[in-house]
């Protein structure tokens, strides 16, 4: 469970934070966030969707065909694919409001485990007078900046949405030889967006919908890429067992090292 606090001078003085070694903390998320500034990216190593949620379709990035599970990470934690959604990129750290105000705060995930003492390595929060770091700021203004992208997106997938352009997305994927139902996933009807008149297509050109609804639509080839992964994590994960193996008949002789061997 997340526990997600402001970043403070009061809470934050002399301590710092590590970047994480790889995507474990993600292994488990079927689905990860988009914004549209990074649909020209993600459309090209990953299928890009919509889920409803409070009666609005957010964009995210398929990660998986089955819940529970990420195809992207590899057993050791690492990033299988080509493109690391922005969401992914700023663990711990995400935006959060500051209680009784409309002001966005910088927030970390205090239960992560990257939060440390300050010991001249890991990235301090603040700088000795008192002021964020120069990463904490660039943490902040990397958020800032998807937030706004955000909102943007926000936008136009609502006007696509009030155009009649987003529709239910029955998929199948192969997994290991078996045909896998996904729901739960909305996309571009593209026969409605090439039957838009004048009018309706020049309103989606302003509100920029038009080229999120074009990389969708490209990114649905990448659906293949998800039988390429599971074969990798296949392969992966007979090799991370091999090498637990080895750690561990490597610690059994260590510790048998100064043990007199006796054959009687």
């Amino acid at each position: 469970m997340a526990n997600i606090v402001p970043v403070s001078a009061s809470g934050h003085a002399g301590k710092a934070w590590r970047h994480p070694t790889g995507f474990a903390f993600a292994a488990a998320q079927a689905v990860v966030p988009l914004v549209g500034a990074e649909f020209g990216r993600a459309a090209l190593s990953m299928p890009i969707a919509f889920v409803e949620q409070a009666g609005l379709y957010l964009p995210v990035g398929v990660m998986s065909p089955v819940s529970g599970r990420n195809f992207f990470v590899g057993p050791a934690g690492q990033w299988l694919g080509t493109y690391v959604p922005a969401a992914l990129r700023s663990y711990p750290f995400r935006l959060g409001r500051v209680e009784g105000g409309e002001e966005v705060a910088l927030c970390i995930d205090e239960d992560s485990g990257l939060v440390v003492e300050a010991d001249g390595v890991a990235e301090a929060f603040f700088d000795a007078d008192g002021t964020r770091s120069a990463t904490s700021q660039g943490m902040l203004d990397f958020l800032l900046a998807m937030e706004h992208s955000r909102t943007i997106t926000e936008l136009a997938v609502t006007a696509a949405a009030e155009a009649g352009l987003i529709e239910p997305w029955p998929i199948q994927v192969k997994i290991d030889g078996d045909m896998t139902p996904v729901k739960g996933l909305f996309r571009i009807n593209e026969a409605a967006l090439n039957a838009l008149d004048d009018a309706a297509f020049l309103k989606l050109r302003k509100t920029g919908a038009l080229p999120l609804a074009y990389l969708q639509l490209l990114s649905i080839g990448q659906m293949s890429v998800f039988e390429r992964l599971a074969a990798t994590q296949k392969q992966l994960g007979q090799a991370h067992q091999q090498l637990q193996r080895i750690s561990s008949l490597d610690e059994l002789f260590a510790n048998a090292k100064n043990e007199t061997l006796r054959f009687n």
